[in-house]
């Protein structure tokens, strides 16, 4: 990267807190074009739902559910072992973390996670092996919430209170006490925690649900409507909430004619991306969306090359900070037994080629800070 070319980098961009550090702290100096390599985005139904997202307002609620078969076999079944994977919630839901980040358009605040460990041992094979490995994370729920975003940014549409409707009743009624608690009412509601109205997430991960109807779901809830986007299927279904004049009569539940439903199917690739017939289609796993990623790269190349900037859609900041997410949820698991849960943090497996590259990273460092190697490397190992 300290070479001006241009660089799809496989995700995860790291799998560790000290390759994390390492890459902050050289990135300043890298002269590349860098692009990760983070294809989910691209699934036509998932490109579809983020496309519709200015339509429901608001967002509150995003869920990203995958429940899936087991992970495939894999090279020397590198992505079996923590130390080259970064374990599941780093290696595979890296993908998710970057979801939740561009459909928010927020950065993540906490988190909390239940997990499942060592339920596919025998599927995978580590019955026999002789270095008795920690298996990976086979299930998890990762509950997060986001950094609230000023409250001038957002609207609320809720069909809910409306102190106008409210106070004009009450005036009509002369009731100076139930006036004034309605009032104190909606400015205590206005005024609750921001920390209580930003927000959520939910991500469900299942690595032994063999036969699901749909593998991956989104499902992103807003002050005004809702989104669902389901694959396979491939499909987009937006819901727009009933307003007060579609909804009457608050004691029964929303007539269905009050619910307007759209449906987008998404698998005729032309239904999301225009340039459909001039990339090549194929049956891949993640429906054509690989080839739709180097597209938008290529171009973004061509625009370097033609003296424009370089602007990738995935910088190596959004993938880091998607691999800080993953690090941070296996971090904060709170079904851990203390006792007999020896995972410790993720070491990262290397090579003497891999650490020649990162030692060669931090000398470049440490030359243009005028620090020594083991100055920069202790500030890697304790921040």
């Amino acid at each position: 990267a300290k070479h001006p070319i241009s660089i799809l980098v496989e995700k995860p961009v790291a799998i560790s807190e000290r390759q994390v550090r390492a890459l902050k702290a050289m990135s300043p100096s890298f002269q590349a074009n860098i692009w990760v390599a983070m294809e989910y985005r691209y699934i036509p139904a998932i490109q579809k739902l983020l496309s519709l997202l200015p339509n429901i307002g608001a967002i509150k609620t995003i869920t990203i559910r995958e429940n899936r078969f087991p992970f495939l076999s894999k090279i020397n079944e590198w992505n079996k072992d923590i130390d080259k994977s970064g374990d599941t919630l780093v290696e595979k839901c890296c993908h998710f973390f970057d979801l939740f980040r561009l459909i928010s358009s927020a950065e993540m605040n906490t988190c909390s996670t239940k997990i499942q460990r060592g339920l596919l041992a025998e599927h995978y094979g580590y019955h026999e092996r002789f270095d008795n490995p920690v298996p990976i994370i086979d299930g998890a729920y990762v509950l997060l919430d986001f950094l609230q975003k000023p409250k001038e940014e957002e609207e609320d549409t809720a069909v809910g209170f409306d102190p106008t409707i409210e106070n004009a009743h009450l005036a009509e009624t002369k009731v100076q006490y139930h006036e004034d608690f309605a009032r104190d009412r909606y400015r205590t509601a206005s005024n609750v925690s921001q920390m209580q109205q930003a927000t959520m997430g939910c991500l469900e991960l299942c690595m032994f649900a063999d036969g699901s109807r749909h593998q991956e779901e989104i499902v992103v809830t807003g002050m005004k409507g809702r989104l669902e986007a389901y694959l396979p299927e491939n499909k987009v279904f937006m819901y727009e909430r009933p307003t007060r004049e579609t909804w009457t009569d608050l004691t029964k539940p929303p007539p269905t004619s009050s619910i307007k439903e759209t449906v987008i199917d998404c698998s005729d690739l032309k239904v999301v991306y225009p340039f459909a017939d001039d990339i090549p289609q194929h049956s891949g796993y993640h429906y054509c969306s690989t080839a739709v990623e180097w597209k938008y790269m290529i171009d973004a190349i061509k625009t370097a090359h033609s003296g424009g900037s370089f602007v990738p859609h995935v910088s190596l900041d959004d993938g880091i900070k998607a691999v800080e997410m993953g690090i941070r949820a296996t971090a904060n698991v709170s079904n851990r037994d203390e006792s007999v849960d020896m995972v410790a943090p993720v070491i990262a497996f290397t090579s003497q080629s891999s650490e020649n590259l990162l030692n060669l990273a931090l000398g470049i460092v440490a030359e243009k800070k005028q620090l020594s190697t083991e100055d920069l490397q202790r500030g890697i190992y304790f921040g």
